[in-house]
């Protein structure tokens, strides 16, 4: 039985993307720095106990991240993929993000991912794993005052193909780049639901509908799969088409 990783697994993608890769028969363990979602992910998932792990793990943290994997290995004796999916964002005007700020967003989406990778690629090279980055199409376009957020979403993508140059052929690694994902129902308790969807959210998409938690890990699975193993140093937009669309005012 295959072994994966999930950086922010507690919540949105992260937390259906557990599901997948446990109802197709890995054994996960979950990263997470939401105490109180790593807790209610526990709650949900005690049926398949025995194979999902829960690590509390801030990922800008190199000793958290040492920790972590060696907490994986202890309990799992090997990882096989390792997908790179926590992530933060603050909207604020440019004068007013603060230093701090902005390195906290680097420090959980780039920086948590080249940790991640780098205390894990001696295990995912023994059995020719792989790694997924999960990056934004706001690596391609912006909505005002996401400055730390576009970056490192940018950075991810520059990454990704490091990565896979550096660390082929024993193992592969790629991007995937959501674009309108509706996560309002998969947080944590505390945070509520979010605004429902409007007709024009979903008519404004080429393919019809707003995303969906589940067509990210779709593609996760279908990246990860062995007999995918031609595919590396590549990102895949999954935006229901809305990065070729031009728009007019």
């Amino acid at each position: 039985m295959k072994t994966a990783i999930i950086t922010g697994g507690g919540q949105g993608i992260g937390r259906v993307t557990t599901q997948y890769l446990l109802t197709h028969g890995y054994r996960v363990a979950v990263w997470e720095s939401d105490t109180d979602a790593l807790i209610e992910l526990r709650e949900a998932f005690k049926a398949s106990s025995s194979q999902i792990l829960f690590v509390s793990c801030d990922v800008s943290s190199e000793t958290n991240v040492r920790k972590a994997a060696d907490q994986t290995i202890n309990h799992f004796g090997q990882v096989d993929v390792l997908i790179n999916n926590a992530a933060q964002m603050i909207e604020k005007p440019l004068d007013k993000l603060t230093l701090d700020e902005w390195n906290r967003v680097i420090g959980t989406n780039l920086t948590g991912a080249f940790l991640c990778a780098k205390h894990t690629v001696g295990y995912l090279a023994a059995r020719q794993g792989c790694i997924i980055n999960v990056g934004s199409t706001r690596a391609f376009q912006s909505e005002p005052d996401t400055f730390a957020y576009s970056a490192s979403k940018g950075g991810i993508l520059a990454l990704t193909h490091s990565l896979a140059i550096s660390l082929g052929p024993n193992v592969r690694v790629n991007a995937i780049s959501p674009g309108w994902i509706d996560v309002s129902n998969l947080g944590k308790k505390a945070k509520g639901k979010g605004d429902e969807l409007r007709p024009e959210d979903h008519d404004q998409h080429p393919a019809g509908r707003v995303g969906q938690a589940d067509d990210v890990a779709r593609m996760i699975l279908f990246l990860i799969a062995p007999e995918n193993s031609f595919i590396t140093g590549q990102n895949f937009i999954v935006d229901g088409g809305m990065t070729r669309k031009m728009i007019y005012v």
